[in-house]
């Protein structure tokens, strides 16, 4: 098994590799261990001449209660948490987390001197939390190891496998792999290996994710159909349907066969617009017993929905009625959303006709789909009609229904319906995701809400929601709009100091309003950042 410091050793090398000089920002975090009182003020560099807005303190009266319950902060500070004293082990390790520890080591020596003991709920929610910032993940992943009387759980071994494979640091997920593999207590499972899987082929390493597959049985883990299928469905999501062609060529021979097997290539030509090949792997599929089934059918409206081209979609629709496969919400929903996106509104409204007809139920999912085209249509009344309806038919609103609904707020500035929403989610135990807080975050900068903007981030963080690189770049990009240079540079360095790499977009708004403000210092600053970055493709 790899020891504590050997690991971090190599972790340490390739972050230094990758993020030279980078030091993030000091100011942003208060210290718990430190007694010396640390100054909110903003360094001088980032310092512009713009006078304070009355609208950046504004909070619509109705929901100031609960916006005030989350223990604001100056919002220059605002992915802070609560600066008083809590009484959770999560609020306290969370808190010393927000340092902004340069190594992982480091993390664990501020945690040794914590009086905080490890436990699996704790490290659970930390690895969520902290599953965008590898640093104080793998810290804390590090110092719950060497806790007396606590052992890491396959799953939490596996949450930190996945973490490392997010942050394309593949070497050490693959030292992790073999130390999982040295505690010879069957810790290595098919969930592992289909999480390295699926991050190599995400990282575009395709022949690698395959070597992977091959290798199975050196970790005690079985080749067998299902593992095949998940490899294959990982390179036919990540745009190498050929890959996965590939694999099913070598192994089909060895490996026995499904119906799912071929679905994963009869969708992934149909994701790539392969029709002929498509329409090949579906008589392939027939040749070896299998009959094509809704997945299958499914594949194919939803190439031609890409295509708009409607005839073939009915003629689809009734080829399933003449093999007697019906229909599932699934498709339904892929149709109906096709033929909203064309402005067909009647003939999408059809589809859910026919779907009540063939009683198919509907799902959340398309109910989400539906509440979206109406709204694309202006019919804001008749989508607000659709979610309440959910209920009363048996369907609870899901994260995808709630954020549909909350985009559609946001679009037309309707802040306090977005607001409620978020707050309904958060009454009704539906956890939001990142697709959730974007459009609310984008409307906050737009509209200079900063005192609200500083209550979704810690929303966010509470939620164990942990910011991505798309999501700095959107507050980058809103922040530079609205004039907010200051907290624009904070985000943008405090994404380089996670090893997040800004697209070159993102990086020339803001070098442009610096420009516009001349704010030398902090261009120069900026640009110094950029440069020190490893050029890669923005996650």
């Amino acid at each position: 098994m790899l020891a504590k410091h050997k690991f971090l050793k190599l972790f340490r090398y390739h972050h230094s590799q990758k993020n030279p000089n980078i030091k993030p920002l000091r100011h942003l975090i208060c210290n718990p261990f430190c007694t010396a009182t640390e100054s909110s003020e903003l360094p001088s560099w980032i310092k512009s001449s713009d006078t304070k807005n009355p609208d950046e303190d504004f909070v619509i009266p109705s929901l100031a209660s609960w916006v005030e319950s989350y223990k604001l902060h100056d919002p220059r500070l605002a992915i802070n948490i609560s600066s008083e004293k809590t009484d959770t082990d999560i609020d306290r390790l969370s808190k010393i987390l927000k340092n902004r520890y340069p190594s992982p080591d480091e993390v664990v020596q501020a945690l040794d001197g914590s009086c905080l003991s490890a436990s699996t709920g704790l490290v659970e929610q930390i690895l969520r939390r902290f599953s965008n910032d590898l640093v104080p993940a793998l810290g804390v992943f590090t110092w719950a190891k060497t806790q007396t009387g606590y052992r890491h759980t396959p799953e939490i071994y596996n949450s930190m496998v996945d973490i490392l494979g997010k942050g394309k640091r593949f070497d050490l997920m693959w030292d992790l792999v073999r130390e999982m593999d040295d505690l010879n207590d069957g810790y290595v499972t098919l969930a592992t290996m289909g999480k390295i899987m699926r991050r190599l082929a995400r990282g575009g390493k395709y022949d690698e994710a395959v070597e992977a597959f091959r290798g199975l049985d050196k970790f005690g883990v079985t080749r067998d159909a299902m593992a095949m299928n998940l490899l294959m469905d990982a390179l036919a999501k990540e745009k190498s349907v050929e890959h996965a062609y590939e694999v099913f060529c070598e192994f089909k021979d060895c490996t026995p066969l499904n119906t799912g097997t071929f679905n994963i290539l009869i969708h992934g030509w149909c994701k790539a617009r392969k029709l002929e090949d498509a329409e090949r792997t579906m008589d392939e599929m027939k040749k070896h017993g299998f009959v094509p089934d809704v997945v299958s059918y499914t594949s194919f409206i939803e190439l031609y929905c890409r295509e708009k081209d409607f005839r073939k979609i009915d003629e689809i629709f009734q080829e399933m009625q003449e093999k007697g496969c019906k229909p599932n919400a699934v498709t339904y929903t892929i149709a109906m959303h096709a033929l909203g996106k064309a402005k067909q509104i009647n003939e999408a409204l059809e589809v859910y006709a026919k779907m009540k007809s063939d009683g198919c139920l509907p799902d959340a999912k398309f109910y989400s789909s539906l509440i979206f085209i109406l709204g694309k249509a202006g019919r804001t009344k008749d989508a607000n009609e659709i979610f309440e309806d959910m209920k009363k038919q048996g369907v609870i609103p899901d994260v995808l229904t709630y954020t549909t609904m909350i985009s559609f707020a946001c679009e037309h500035s309707r802040e306090e319906d977005a607001l409620k929403l978020l707050q309904k989610m958060e009454e009704d135990s539906c956890k939001p995701n990142l697709k959730t807080y974007a459009p609310l975050l984008k409307m906050c900068c737009k509209k200079r809400r900063m005192k609200v903007l500083n209550f979704l981030l810690i929303h966010m963080f509470r939620n164990d929601v942990s910011i991505d690189a798309g999501t700095y770049a959107l507050l980058v990009r809103g922040l530079c709009m609205s004039g907010k240079l200051e907290l624009a540079c904070s985000f943008f360095e405090e994404m380089v100091s996670k090893g997040m790499v800004p697209m070159n977009t993102t990086y020339e708004i803001l070098i442009g309003q610096l420009n516009k403000k001349s704010m030398g210092e902090a261009k120069e600053q900026i640009e110094k950042l950029m440069s020190q970055v490893k050029p890669q493709e923005s996650v």
